[in-house]
């Protein structure tokens, strides 16, 4: 659907460009970052935006992570899922408490994407470092499971390497609002989260 969406726009546009987002590494909320936490929950506009909403979170860079392609493109990535890499101040906000957030914003009884978006690039994944790191995965995996009484399909993967995404999908949802709302309301994704999740 992103994919559809993105050669729509182009269409419509014609030979203009989609926006570049500026490079932005001032951290936000008025915290330091120094940790950095990587999730996979489909399309890396929409959990960017979700996850900046946090407070301790700094400014969250698309990617790609889990596949084993040298420089991973958005028509070439290999088995790579679409990411987020998510720089955090830990005595704000913990690792944990950025997978339970994680959890609830996507839709983890999918195993073959998510929402509109199919295919292998846009399932789950919660990545881990640390055996710490892998330890507070595991316990809010449990606990989704928990909360909806169903099995989680979503991985818990040792993070090897995560490679930044393409200038232009950096900040989309700042740099394109009325693209990104348009996408973000047709694929569904809040739809389906709120049927999951409810107030959780």
């Amino acid at each position: 659907m992103k994919r559809l969406i993105i050669a729509l726009i182009a269409g419509i546009i014609g030979t203009a460009t989609i926006t570049m987002a500026q490079p932005n590494d001032a951290p936000q909320n008025g915290s330091a970052q120094s940790a950095t936490a990587v999730f996979a929950g489909g399309c890396f506009w929409c959990m960017e935006a979700d996850f900046e909403k946090l407070d301790g979170v700094g400014d969250v860079v698309s990617g790609y992570a889990g596949g084993v392609m040298e420089n991973p493109t958005y028509e070439r990535h290999g088995r790579h899922l679409e990411v987020v890499q998510v720089p955090y101040d830990p005595s704000v906000i913990s690792y944990r408490e950025l997978a339970d957030y994680f959890f609830r914003h996507i839709d983890p009884l999918d195993e073959k994407g998510q929402f509109c978006d199919r295919g292998h690039a846009y399932t789950t994944g919660l990545f881990y470092s640390t055996t710490e790191e892998y330890d507070a995965a595991k316990a809010a995996k449990i606990d989704a499971e928990n909360v909806l009484n169903e099995s989680v399909v979503t991985p818990l993967i040792e993070l090897q390497k995560f490679w930044k995404a393409e200038g232009y999908h950096q900040n989309y949802y700042k740099t394109n609002p009325i693209r990104y709302k348009l996408y973000r309301t047709s694929c569904g994704r809040d739809r389906r989260v709120k049927q999951l999740w409810g107030s959780h």
